[in-house]
């Protein structure tokens, strides 16, 4: 039988950092809930979410009048709930396995969705490769079971809007998962004419936040796994991955950048001294993470459309 041992003493975390990670909170919820009032108001009005020439304006209606805020609550507050989830789970097995971590950090963001996500740091040593691997895989499996009912009820509020697709200026990919549900709920209508409620957007934006944390390069959560799993061929598979990106960059340009900044920044994994196998049950764990990013990824989550042809 597969044991992990518990916690052999407390971790405390200075009261500063949960300050700071607090309002970081607060504000990335302002700015959220400022884009989520503008996808409602283009949801009850038939219009594409998303328009460059108005979307920043959305922080300024909500500054000169913060009651606005309100409407955007069923976005914002589905988003920070699934990644909350997410990083929650990664520190509650850090705390689990005594590995000192900061609280999760939100980022706000003043662009169409309000955030730039969210991260916790792993400030200690790492025991051996399971518990590296619960540490990595706790935060996408919690944000996953959030985000499928989430998805569900989204899509449930959403309807068809026949020719939305071609009034947008940014059209967006749909991951497999997203797209399966919506072939059932609303057969024989495509995607982009499938007017999303904010809730069924939240959920798009927790799904693309999965599938890049997993995927399988250096630090993030997919290379955790990987180096649990693999141990020292983690350097080959990350540098394999990177090398994916580059075709993939072709259709969407933004993943040219990804794999810039991986290959320079991000190909390496911190060492953990015991190199124990993960045990079946971790292997199953590990193959539905690897489901999860399948169901998850989005070859190319958003592309500029002028006079019905994209800028890539």
């Amino acid at each position: 039988m597969e044991q992990s041992a518990p916690p052999a003493r407390a971790v405390t975390v200075p009261r500063g950092r949960w300050l700071l990670a607090t309002l970081l909170l607060g504000v990335t919820m302002v700015t959220a809930s400022a884009f989520g009032a503008r996808m409602r108001f283009a949801f009850e009005h038939d219009l594409p979410a998303y328009d460059m020439d108005r979307d920043l304006d959305a922080l300024l209606a909500a500054w000169r009048n913060p009651s606005v805020l309100a409407e955007g609550l069923p976005y914002s507050l589905t988003l920070l709930l699934v990644l909350s989830a997410h990083e929650l789970g990664h520190y509650l097995s850090c705390r689990y396995y005594s590995i000192p971590a900061s609280p999760p950090y939100f980022l706000p963001s003043p662009f169409f969705i309000g955030t730039f996500g969210a991260f916790i740091r792993i400030r200690g040593a790492v025991p051996d490769r399971r518990s590296l691997f619960d540490v990595g895989v706790a935060g996408p499996l919690a944000g996953f079971v959030f985000v499928v009912p989430a998805l569900c009820i989204g899509l449930a509020l959403s309807r068809a809007v026949p020719g939305l697709g071609g009034h947008s200026e940014m059209s967006f990919g749909t991951p497999l998962l997203m797209r399966l549900i919506e072939m059932w709920l609303f057969p024989g209508v495509a995607a982009e004419d499938i007017s999303l409620h904010p809730v069924a957007r939240a959920a798009w934006v927790g799904l693309l936040a999965t599938a890049l944390n997993l995927l399988p390069v250096g630090q993030l959560d997919g290379g955790h796994l990987v180096y649990a799993a693999a141990g020292e061929r983690h350097r080959r598979i990350s540098l394999a991955a990177i090398v994916l990106l580059i075709p993939m960059g072709f259709l969407y340009w933004p993943w040219w950048v990804w794999a810039a900044v991986l290959y320079l920044l991000g190909r390496r994994h911190f060492m953990v001294a015991d190199q124990g196998g993960l045990g079946r049950r971790r292997k199953l764990v590990f193959l539905l993470a690897v489901l999860i990013f399948i169901l998850s990824f989005i070859p190319a989550p958003v592309l500029y459309n002028v006079g019905g042809q994209s800028l890539l």
